[in-house]
């Protein structure tokens, strides 16, 4: 062990450890149950080594230092330094053990570079490391980074997932079936326009994920502790966003109120809100697949399933839809998440809110979520198969086709039609024939493929008015 200082006295901290004192009472304070997020990691990395550059140009931090500094960065982004990386991402203090967590290892791993030993501190963690800075304005500032790119990866996978949902709707587009209004039967559709419905709701999310990044492209990097800037160079917010913008690839943005950036977390109720949007429309097309794929004999059966894996310890045979069933479960997490959000953005005070840590941890878990989420869904929508025959075999035996006949003969009149076709098990066909229309016209006006084109009024009846068909039961 080797003897550390803060202000608060002695901490023994393990020899080889490239952190320090404040990171040791955390792990004591804080006892680490989970690993910090590789993309808030990598995000830190570019905002110190942003930092550290800003501040050469400055002239607070020697040519040596200021690559030393950078050296590290490039370390910690590459995964090397990963051992050290040991705060719990949600310990209390608003961030600060995370900061101070990369703080100390960059002034070691600098140090150790300019030929110093651990805890000799060529390079100090808080005067050379975080000079012109607060964990109040890093922290904030990687979390968005990381965010974007999470919202990056997940934007490709609901492309996927609508790519997938598009060809089916063109495989399945002339495969006729009776549509469903409250799980009851309802007038035609084909299983084509149903997968076209759900790729137009998940369309939207892919909309509205990608706009949302430029929500947080804002960020405060440069306000230090309370969005006033002290101790930090004038223009040190301009050209610090600049230069950690051509490093990380973003068009990142100096937030025009710096104080109210610091104070206020919002935006990731924004953001956290689509994510449970997305998660809602992938919760009711799982389960809609779910009802249409039931059976696969005793159930709806209009499509099948891809098998994936058995689905019973007891039943052979036994095929569930494992896939969807993952895919709902993940985005019921999500939802749940967004409660948490709701709390702890609404949980700040005055100049700071404290608990940023949940709201990123929060964040990065839900997109995580939604990654794998669209991804089970993609993979089970590949392998659906439309069950014609038995999509006919239920739309023909459905009343409902009746509906078509409504401008013509009346509301009243179908649904007595419908009632005698229910209650004697004769189909609405044949009773339409026994009340004298004519068969060639009933086969006509019936017919499914027209039913399903917009302003289809009854066909071959639609011009005439109701007097030229007084019908009456037989």
């Amino acid at each position: 062990m080797r003897k550390e200082f803060d202000s608060l006295g002695s901490v023994e901290v393990p020899k080889e450890a490239y952190y320090g004192a404040f990171t040791a009472r955390a792990i004591s304070n804080f006892p680490p149950s989970k690993s910090m997020h590789q993309e808030l990691i990598r995000a830190m990395a570019d905002v110190k080594w942003a930092c550290a550059e800003t501040n050469l140009d400055f002239g607070l931090l020697t040519s040596s230092m200021a690559k030393a500094i950078e050296m590290s960065c490039d370390e910690i982004k590459d995964g090397k330094l990963d051992k050290w990386i040991v705060v719990d991402p949600l310990s209390g203090g608003a961030g600060t053990a995370v900061n101070m967590n990369f703080n100390e290892i960059m002034a070691n791993r600098a140090t150790e570079l300019l030929g110093g030993k651990l805890g000799e501190y060529l390079v100090h963690p808080l005067d050379h490391v975080n000079r012109s800075q607060s964990t109040n304005d890093v922290y904030p500032s990687a979390v968005k980074i990381g965010m974007i790119r999470l919202l990056r990866k997940l934007v490709d996978k609901v492309i996927d997932l609508q790519d997938s949902l598009q060809k089916k709707e063109k495989e399945f587009a002339g495969m006729l079936k009776v549509g469903r209004t409250e799980l009851q039967d309802a007038v035609p559709i084909t299983l084509g326009q149903e997968f076209g419905a759900w790729a137009e709701a998940i369309a939207r999310d892919r909309w509205r994920l990608y706009k949302v990044e430029e929500r947080i492209r804002f960020i405060n990097l440069g306000a230090t502790a309370i969005g006033t800037g002290i101790n930090a160079p004038k223009n040190y917010s301009f050209k610090v966003t600049r230069k950690l913008s051509e490093r990380v690839g973003i068009g990142l943005v100096k937030s025009e109120n710096l104080i109210e950036a610091t104070q206020n977390t919002d935006v990731f109720a924004e953001v956290h809100g689509l994510l449970k949007t997305l998660a809602t429309n992938i919760i009711k097309i799982s389960n809609d697949m779910r009802i249409l794929s039931s059976g696969p004999h005793a159930g709806i059966g209009e499509m099948r399933l891809k098998p994936v894996q058995p689905g019973s310890s007891i039943m052979p045979g036994k095929v569930n839809p494992v896939l969807l069933e993952y895919a709902i479960q993940l985005s019921i997490k999500v939802i749940s998440n967004d409660v948490a959000i709701n709390f702890a953005v609404s949980s700040g005070n005055l100049e700071l809110n404290a608990f940023l840590p949940l709201i990123q941890w929060t964040l990065y878990e839900s997109s995580d979520l939604l990654i794998q989420t669209a991804d089970a869904l993609k993979r089970c929508v590949e392998g659906v198969e439309g069950m014609e025959r038995r999509c006919l075999d239920n739309l023909n035996r459905s009343t409902t086709l009746a509906t078509c006949f409504v401008p013509t003969l009346g509301y009243e009149k179908v649904a007595e039609i419908v009632k005698k076709a229910d209650e004697t098990g004769v189909s609405v066909k044949s009773i339409l024939v026994e009340y004298g229309i004519p068969r060639k016209v009933v086969e006509s006006v019936m017919d499914p493929p027209k039913m399903i084109a917009l302003g289809y009024t009854g066909g071959q009846l639609k011009n005439n008015s109701r007097t030229d068909h007084q019908i009456s039961p037989p």
